[in-house]
């Protein structure tokens, strides 16, 4: 079948990889209908983490899909095959101590897609480990004109909710958004979702802070710095804002993030760390900051995002600007890469 391959800096092709079969009494095969491209797969894209170099061999990559079951192991009683499903971005056995916690990311049986011998989401197909505890099933199949808001419960959406979550957004909550990709967009239409009344975004692209706009976004600074703190402390009344979404992953960003928060406040950090150490720490600790999130339990927030998705009181995929084929996935990456695209939608 074919696949996406990382092959190094700036380098990713469709190549064939062996089918994939079932390994485990728990896995399942699952063929991709739907994936897409990650703004955290544009650090290893850019060789971050290679060291410049490339890896010794090609690595698989993709970790968002949608799909159909194709077969399931023996101790998989659901989903079963022929149902369409959506899978977290990482995979979760659903029983252990973490798990039962809330905290799948965390579990002692989970794993990440694409790395220590695991498929990547972006190809023609996907064994699924701990299948029972990943997957979930979606009601009544995949209506096609959902399918792209479906496919963002599997991160991007369920991310924005989890940095909502960790800033203890809550109706009538005055939020500040740092970030105006495809995360801090979701991050916006979270906490609209949870009630907040006033909702400003830090983002310079227009199209991204009018389609923020649209997701519930009340004023959108496009000033970065100290400029932009002051621009935001205006907007609050001096002090200010006591919920902050920091979805960029710098430590421009962060540092951002604890100067527009009020004291006593609380960031619900989700952009994937690009930094060694948290900046402006004594200054958060002293103001008595709460820096909160972290990597989102997708599987852990889908079952409670997916009705609203389903009867489409929410739009998240909206986010989606692109659309390629699998075998043009190298040009989704460059246009990401580029900005020429805010998320590429990928159809194997």
């Amino acid at each position: 079948m074919k696949a996406t391959l990382l092959h190094g800096p700036n380098d990713i092709r469709v190549g064939e990889v062996p089918d994939p079969t079932l390994r485990e009494s728990t896995d399942a095969i699952v063929r991709v209908t739907h994936a897409c491209i990650c703004g955290s797969d544009l650090w290893p894209y850019r060789g971050v983490g290679l060291d410049g170099d490339a890896p010794a061999e090609p690595q698989r990559i993709g970790h968002e899909f949608l799909g159909v079951v194709e077969e399931t192991g023996s101790d998989v009683n659901s989903p079963q095959r022929g149902e369409v499903v959506v899978s977290p971005f990482t995979f979760s056995d659903g029983n252990c101590e973490f798990c039962d916690e809330g905290l799948h990311t965390s579990c002692v049986n989970g794993g990440m897609w694409g790395s220590d011998g695991v498929d990547g989401g972006q190809g023609e197909a996907v064994r699924v480990p701990q299948a029972e505890g990943t997957l979930v099933r979606l009601p009544g199949g995949s209506d096609e004109a959902l399918s792209a808001s479906l496919l963002t419960l599997s991160d991007v959406f369920s991310t924005g909710h989890h940095a909502a979550v960790s800033a203890s957004v809550k109706r009538g909550s005055t939020v500040v958004v740092v970030g105006d990709g495809a995360v801090g967009l979701s991050g916006v239409l979270a906490s609209a979702r949870l009630g907040a009344e006033r909702i400003v975004i830090m983002g310079r692209h227009t199209p991204r802070t009018d389609l923020a706009r649209r997701f519930g976004a009340t004023d959108v600074v496009p000033e970065r710095g100290a400029e932009g703190i002051e621009r935001v402390r205006e907007l609050t009344g001096g002090h200010g804002a006591p919920h902050v979404l920091e979805c960029v992953g710098t430590d421009d960003s962060l540092a951002t993030a604890v100067g527009v928060v009020r004291d006593g406040g609380a960031i619900g950090r989700v952009g994937a760390p690009t930094y060694a150490s948290i900046p402006q720490s004594a200054e958060a600790f002293f103001r008595n900051v709460t820096i909160s999130g972290g990597v989102a339990p997708a599987r852990n927030y889908i079952p409670e995002l997916l009705p609203d998705v389903l009867e489409g009181r929410v739009q998240p995929g909206l986010v989606f600007d692109r659309t390629v084929g699998l075998d043009d996935v190298a040009d989704g990456y460059r246009a990401m890469h580029e900005r020429e695209a805010l998320k590429v939608l990928v159809r194997p």
